[in-house]
């Protein structure tokens, strides 16, 4: 057994999280910062109301989990 002052740290250089982070899809923090999830939570509900949109349904479904930013699927269908 090796003594555990032998063994080095499993510690990622910042460059080689980038890119572990780049290859996952993972988006750096700055580029949600214009999202806020009150504002969005707000208007959702908002667009319930409006298109009269009940909890369980198919639309309701989708307003409330697509995903716009990601795959441009619009919430509410014209």
């Amino acid at each position: 057994m090796v003594p555990e002052e032998s063994v080095p740290d499993a510690v990622l250089s910042e460059s080689d999280l980038a890119e572990i982070q780049r290859l996952a899809g993972i988006k750096p923090v700055s580029q949600y910062a214009g999202i806020n999830i009150s504002t969005t939570g707000t208007e959702k509900q908002r667009l319930e109301r409006e298109h009269n949109i009940r909890p369980g349904t198919p639309e309701w479904f989708q307003l409330w989990f697509s995903k716009p930013y990601l795959t441009g699927e619009k919430p509410i269908k014209d």
